[in-house]
């Protein structure tokens, strides 16, 4: 019986072979590895990426498509909402003893990310980046520019801080509306996100909650916003917020959160 896509799920089939085998050409699986897939659908990557792996594991919140999949004895299929996904017991028991411990294996993780809620599920990964050797999403075009954007660009924002203080990020593949069935009404890529082995220790709610701060009021300068809420916690360091937040590098927001908060 053929799949109709549903809204509600933000569903967007894959459908262009020469996009599936780019796709796969640049996530690189080998035999063995532990990959877990995001919204498998109806399998466009999932068989050629199982055909090199061996065994994956995939992450379905339909449960007509979690159906279909367990007919594949080479998939072990979460059927849950990502969201709610603890990825660190998708490890072997013996893998890791706690978040940020020396792994002698991590977790690939690929998906077409449902647009609806793809930054959520981005940030709900960041809990555990010290599991992960890499990642790779299908997500909107829009987004992926967002993600990988330089400071005093219109694009660079909360999103481009928080994901580029633990990530080195690159677009790799431009896909059009017309690869997918039904086809967005929208531009799609394909980001790769390794985490970063060393970064400087912070507590990262504190980076977040400067960071949203920051560009609350993005067309002002900081000393409207952050400047104020710097003053209320009595901060007397040289963070210069007579500019706007737009302009300022991460790594020196990432150094503003260093100094104003203990890191775990």
């Amino acid at each position: 019986m053929k799949h109709i896509a549903r809204k509600r799920f933000g569903q967007h089939f894959l459908t262009d072979g020469g996009i599936i085998d780019a796709i796969v050409s640049s996530i690189a699986p080998r035999p063995g590895q532990l990959m877990v897939e995001i919204g498998p659908g109806l399998s466009a990557l999932t068989q050629p990426l199982v055909e090199r792996l061996g065994h994956l594991t995939v992450i379905e919140l339909d449960r007509d498509l979690a159906q279909r999949l367990r007919a594949n004895a080479q998939l072990t299929v979460i059927e849950a909402d990502v969201l709610k996904v603890d990825f660190a017991q998708l490890l072997p028991a013996s893998g890791v003893k706690q978040l940020g411990a020396n792994l002698s294996e991590r977790l690939r993780v690929v998906g077409n990310l449902p647009y609806n809620i793809s930054t959520p599920i981005l940030f709900h990964l960041l809990r555990y980046v010290d599991l992960i050797e890499d990642q790779h999403f299908m997500l909107q075009k829009e987004v992926i520019d967002r993600m990988v954007a330089m400071p005093a660009s219109s694009a660079y924002g909360r999103l481009s801080v928080m994901l580029q203080y633990r990530y080195a990020m690159e677009n790799v593949l431009f896909v059009p509306p017309e690869s997918f069935s039904p086809a967005p009404r929208v531009d799609s890529a394909v980001v790769r996100m390794v985490p970063r082995e060393v970064v400087q220790p912070i507590h990262i709610e504190v980076l977040s909650e400067i960071v949203q701060v920051a560009f609350s009021q993005r067309r002002k300068l900081m000393r409207h916003t952050l400047g104020q809420w710097l003053s209320q916690r009595a901060y007397d360091g040289s963070f210069d917020v007579q500019r706007r937040a737009e302009e300022v590098p991460v790594a020196q927001f990432v150094q503003l959160a260093a100094e104003l908060g203990p890191h775990r």
